[in-house]
């Protein structure tokens, strides 16, 4: 019976829901799910109703929405974006997470949480060749906390950046009241490092390791003569735990690194690193204090709950090893999905993939196209200078690179078959 005390028994667990909610999901998880679901729009009454239904019926109630009609990110034909499945400890802390709701904003509410991701920032910063951090909710706000910290440190009043810089670098830059110069990019995306100025003193750097169209590395070594040099590593920074590390080399000269965690390293959303080279002096431009403070506030973000507790069950599940095991294998998948690209005649690969990002499309029928028929997979698209090409990110490792060539080509030739019969 729905209960509408407001000291009932909602606030203590209810092993019956928690089972069903489990039940819930492992029979979903069971389901490959549809390659395409349409989310339903009539589940619910338009208007918020005045009487609960309790939480029991709740969830079932958002079970279909939330459970079967989302696109399972592990299915063998998804092949499109940088959004990982996610390991199944994730959702068991983040659970665990939500159930205690420590606030890393107090010592006395948060001491777990607290610590914990200082540990995580002590495990990873070395990897980067940085000193310390902390997290944050996605690569935006990272990317912005290391040039609010360069700002203030430096006195810089501008930013330099790649044509194909991370939208996150504009933004930045309104938001902080600095000018933003777009350097050209080579044929291979990267910025074309002999076209910086002479005179950098009173810019910030951004060096782009791992471009979202292309997944494009900067030479990682310009820049030297900065006020700053910012490397937003959020898609292939955890290359560097694998045995491609050597593509990022130079990484490690930067003064801040930005890595996401929701990407390469599998975690849910949102969870990012934001790491500095010198942690003592970029965290104390952004270190606030208040009455109702027992410890200074650092960063942007105020209230945070414990979001390094997903990231550490997966980084202590998997140890270094079992982490550089799954970045290694999602290359080996790029590499495949780029071979049989190339040995089939009718597609065409834009170039080689070096951070597990393959660009491609049909020699004859549009990308766009194609994404609108695609009923078995899934592949996103990108601009790359002015022409569009189907992208593919390798983070999916249960990722069936066969199965999606076939479908792409199938809807090619589908529309290929029905403009001929127009024509």
């Amino acid at each position: 019976m729905p209960t509408t005390d407001p000291n009932g028994d909602d606030f203590v667990a209810d092993p019956v829901g928690l089972r069903e909610a489990l039940e819930l999901l492992l029979a979903a998880r069971a389901d490959p799910g549809s390659p395409h679901p349409e989310c339903p729009t009539d589940l619910f009454p338009t208007a918020w109703p005045q009487s609960g239904i309790g939480g029991r019926a709740a969830l079932r109630a958002l079970a279909p929405v939330s459970l079967n009609q989302s696109v399972r990110l592990d299915h063998p034909g998804f092949l499109a974006h940088m959004d990982p499945p996610t390991p199944w400890m994730t959702w068991a802390a983040s659970m665990w997470a939500a159930a205690m709701n420590q606030n890393l904003l107090h010592p006395d509410v948060g001491p777990a949480a607290r610590h914990l991701e200082t540990l995580v920032i002590d495990w990873l910063a070395p990897v980067f060749g940085m000193r310390g951090g902390h997290l944050v909710p996605g690569s935006t706000v990272a990317n912005l906390t290391a040039l609010w910290a360069a700002r203030e440190l430096t006195g810089a009043r501008r930013i330099v950046c790649s044509a194909a810089a991370h939208l996150s670098i504009r933004k930045s830059a309104r938001l902080l009241g600095l000018g933003l110069v777009e350097v050209p990019v080579d044929g291979a995306q990267r910025l074309r490092a002999e076209l910086l100025d002479d005179d950098l003193s009173d810019a910030i750097v951004v060096l782009a390791a791992g471009t979202v169209a292309t997944g494009a590395i900067d030479p990682l070594d310009a820049g030297h003569g900065a006020a700053w040099r910012h490397v937003d590593a959020a898609w292939a920074g955890p290359l560097r735990l694998s045995s491609h590390a050597d593509v990022l080399e130079g990484i490690q000269t930067a003064d801040s690194v930005a890595v996401s965690a929701h990407k390469w390293l599998y975690q849910p959303k949102g969870c990012a690193m934001v790491f500095f080279a010198d942690p003592d002096a970029a965290h104390d431009p952004l270190t606030f204090g208040g009455g109702y403070l027992a410890a200074p506030n650092v960063g942007l973000l105020g209230s945070a709950g414990d979001r390094a507790l997903p990231l550490a069950a997966t980084l202590l599940g998997w140890g270094r090893q079992g982490v550089a095991a799954r970045i290694d294998a999602d290359m080996a998948l790029a590499s495949r999905l780029a071979e049989i690209i190339s040995e089939t005649r009718d597609l065409e690969l834009w170039r080689e993939p070096t951070t597990g990002i393959v660009n491609w499309r049909s020699r004859s029928v549009p990308p766009e196209y194609i994404r609108e028929r695609l009923r078995g997979a899934w592949v996103s698209t990108a601009i790359i200078g002015t022409e569009t090409w189907l992208r593919s990110v390798s983070v999916n490792p249960h990722a069936d690179p066969e199965l999606v060539v076939a479908e792409v080509r199938r809807a090619a030739n589908g529309d290929s078959k029905q403009a001929q019969s127009s024509a």
